[in-house]
């Protein structure tokens, strides 16, 4: 049929391209396959599915260069890959995994930790498997959890400090004021004046504990107005003696359904507040705030800050701000106003981490739901044995 359509129709819409890859892949005319990515390349960018396909017909017809070619093209598209594509590579034929296949494969890791990715278990199983039959080298793998303190249960080995060193926290601060405040960054509507007026008011005042986006807070709950919802959470944190600036918007401040004034003004009685014009994005602000403040400063938001990845210069920079963020993010996993419950953050990183002898992968076990701010609570632990 492949080649009838080919003679009969010359070229094709792209959705028979990703069709005619998922079939063929898997086949003798799994090159055909790779030829219809190539095409598909004319018209769009292809899919990490597509290419998924393509990489894991080459591995099961032995043409590992082939596979590690495509994956990296997928990599330089900034395409995820996905998890089946991923497995298909620690499960390859034994016969084809020499020392730089093995070696690829840690980079595979490497690309995991990076990237804040956690395997489910059936990718975990398979990691598991690859390390366990290395030759000339005896792994045994455990499934476990890690203590409050950072401690793996299994081998008892303490995992990474989620806290930045000083001199990291420093680095961090200059890039992301440097790149986010004051760059050409396309995530942040605001004025000139209003900038500098925030500024100066966060640099007069004392350090603060903890920095709150007060309208994305204010929609944790779906029954309660806006501004009762908020009052009771930054009304809690208050109470616990810590010092507080709420960034809110301008339309917070007139009173109305969602805003009743007097919530608003108990929430600037008990706590700092500023404003923003409205259609300002308070995430560059609040970032401000909190790194002003020190490393002590935490805050609460539900957005993840992914945007903000593209305006950072460099790879080192990005790691330690997404390692900052696992590390001062405060998270309500679920809201009453009788009932604030903030997560506690861990002590220990929660990332594919590894020594000599050691490899630690937290996953996703089946069946387990995790919202996107959550973190696995169930690891691999990988020991070399000596």
């Amino acid at each position: 049929m492949y080649d009838i359509m080919k003679s009969k129709f010359g070229a094709l819409e792209t959705g028979v391209y990703t069709l005619l890859i998922k079939g063929l892949s898997g086949t003798d005319r799994w090159r055909d396959a790779i030829t219809s990515l190539e095409t598909l390349k004319k018209f769009q960018n292809p899919s990490a599915a597509n290419y998924g396909e393509c990489i894991k017909g080459a591995i099961k017809h032995g043409d590992e260069q082939l596979a590690w070619t495509l994956y990296d093209e997928m990599l330089q598209r900034d395409l995820t890959p996905h998890e089946d594509t991923i497995r298909s590579l620690f499960t390859a034929h034994h016969d084809l995994q020499d020392e730089a296949f093995r070696k690829r494969l840690i980079n595979v890791l490497t690309y995991l930790r990076e990237n804040q990715i956690y395997p489910r278990q059936p990718l975990m199983q398979s990691i598991k498997s690859w390390f366990e039959r290395i030759p000339n080298e005896t792994w045994k793998g455990q499934l476990t959890k890690v203590t409050d303190n950072g401690h793996c249960l299994a081998c008892k080995e303490q995992l990474e400090s989620i806290h930045l060193t000083p001199k990291e926290y420093n680095t961090l601060k200059k890039d992301v004021i440097d790149s986010i405040l004051k760059g050409e960054d396309v995530f942040r509507k605001t004025t000139p004046e209003e900038l500098q007026s925030f500024l100066q008011y966060v640099d007069s005042q004392p350090p603060y504990d903890i920095v709150v986006d007060g309208l994305n807070i204010a929609y944790l709950s779906k029954t309660y107005p806006l501004s009762a919802t908020l009052l009771s959470v930054v009304s809690y944190l208050a109470a616990r003696g810590k010092r507080i600036l709420v960034l809110g918007r301008k339309h917070m401040l007139f009173n109305s359904s969602k805003w009743a004034k007097q919530d608003i003004r108990r929430l600037q009685e008990c706590v700092d507040c500023f404003f923003l014009d409205n259609i300002s994005l308070d995430d560059p602000f609040l970032l401000y705030a909190c790194l002003s403040s020190g490393n002590h400063c935490c805050f609460i938001t539900r957005d993840l800050l992914r945007d903000h990845k593209a305006c950072l210069p460099n790879a080192e920079t990005q790691r330690l701000f997404f390692k900052w963020q696992r590390g001062h993010q405060l998270v309500l996993p679920f809201y009453s106003p009788r009932n604030v419950h903030l997560q506690p953050i861990l002590s220990y990183d929660t990332i594919v981490q590894n020594t000599e002898a050691s490899w630690h992968i937290p996953y996703d076990e089946m069946g387990v739901k995790r919202t996107t701010y959550e973190v696995p609570n169930t690891w691999l632990c990988l020991k070399k044995m000596s």
